[in-house]
């Protein structure tokens, strides 16, 4: 069965309640970070319902999940004390990490601030030589994800992410967490050639090497180093791309995980569209929702076809506009899904749905648009 699944919060229940977040979503694999991402404040190992939490996994028929680092972990620093912060506070969470009897914890590499790369590659290597050496005790493996090329972040090519793994002595240790936002705004062509890029991957630093795969959509074109995530198909990878991501064969056998935005005007309100995206890659839909999940994406699709507006052609001229014109954006910055969305509700499709259900059926357009 496909393991895709995706972020989810680790609540004062624990694994508990993120296993039955999960499980609301139709996943079959998930991921959590074991407390705050910004700060280092974590609760006794104790209070984390680890054997609860498993058995509820276990009844699910999910057997293998994710640990993300905090993003405050920055390896990559000049600065001593931001330094030794990262380098115990890793070790921290690798432990916390083997005690859940998770494999992978995924780690941002780090920033060189106000060095340069090279300064950034090497000292993030060996901030992993002393984290790796601390918690030898452990199998949990360090998955370097690769990142967008935001500010002065390390991991943005993959030269960059071989270069840490030759400098690291105890690189067996070392996977990858690959990431399709962050390779696509890094100028990764998954687009139109998605094989190739894995090609340039398996040379530079090895398929075998990936254990972990997010699967975010962009708000940004290719390149663009933003670092900037949208639901499945609203964005300038589409639906297609990342569903050849998840079926490729190299790939097969690892966790997939979403990390999209939540959508609703509502701030208090807004929900994700994992369950959806979740069914939409998997293809069971209709299993999911209900046989008339799909007459009704047929019916969104007429409606906007009857005014001319082509899924992908859309989102991609709405992105270049909110990106080129400050006046149009100033004057309307509402992003693609949510100018659909109106117009769906102004028009009276679906008067007994929620927000959430027609963002959904908007999800499901994206995707059967070819």
């Amino acid at each position: 069965m496909l393991k895709i699944g995706s972020h989810v919060s680790f609540s004062d229940k624990g694994l508990i309640s993120a296993t039955a977040e999960a499980t609301s979503y139709g996943s079959s694999s998930f991921m959590i970070y074991t407390g705050a991402p910004q700060n280092t404040r974590r609760k006794p190992i104790e209070s984390m319902n680890i054997e609860e939490g498993k058995a509820a996994m276990l009844q699910a028929g999910i057997d293998e999940i994710v640990v993300h680092a905090p993003y405050i972990i920055n390896l990559g620093s000049y600065k001593s004390n931001t330094y030794q912060l990262a380098v115990d506070f890793l070790q921290e969470e690798i432990r916390r990490t083997h005690a859940l009897g998770v494999r992978n914890i995924v780690l941002h590499p780090g920033a060189f601030t106000d060095k340069d790369a090279e300064f950034g590659v090497a000292r993030i290597a060996e901030g992993l030589n002393e984290v790796l050496n601390g918690t030898d005790e452990t199998d949990v493996c360090i998955a370097l994800e690769t990142m967008a090329g935001k500010g002065t972040e390390i991991g943005r090519s993959f030269e960059e992410i071989a270069q840490i793994i030759e400098k690291v002595q105890h690189n067996d240790r070392l996977t990858i967490c690959m990431d399709t936002c962050h390779i696509h705004d890094a100028g990764y062509d998954i687009v139109n050639d998605l094989d190739g890029v894995l090609r340039k991957f398996d040379d530079l630093i090895g398929l075998k090497r990936i254990e972990v795969v997010h699967i975010n959509d962009s708000k940004n074109p290719a390149g663009a180093q933003k670092d900037r995530h949208t639901p499945i198909g609203s964005g300038w990878l589409g639906f297609d791309t990342i569903n050849r991501v998840v079926h490729h064969e190299a790939l097969q056998g690892r966790p997939f995980i979403l990390e999209t935005p939540w959508v609703g005007k509502d701030a208090k309100t807004q929900r994700p569209m994992y369950e959806v995206e979740i069914a939409l890659l998997r293809g069971d839909v209709e299993e999911r929702f209900g046989g008339t999940f799909m007459s009704e994406v047929e019916q969104l699709g007429a409606f906007f076809a009857k005014q001319d507006i082509d899924p992908r052609s859309y989102v991609l001229d709405t992105w270049s506009l909110l990106k080129n014109d400050a006046k149009a954006k100033k004057a309307d910055p509402r992003e693609p899904m949510e100018r659909l969305y109106d117009m769906a509700a102004e028009a009276g499709l679906f008067p007994e749905h929620t927000e959430e259900q027609i963002n959904q059926r908007l999800i499901g357009w994206f995707a059967s648009a070819r």
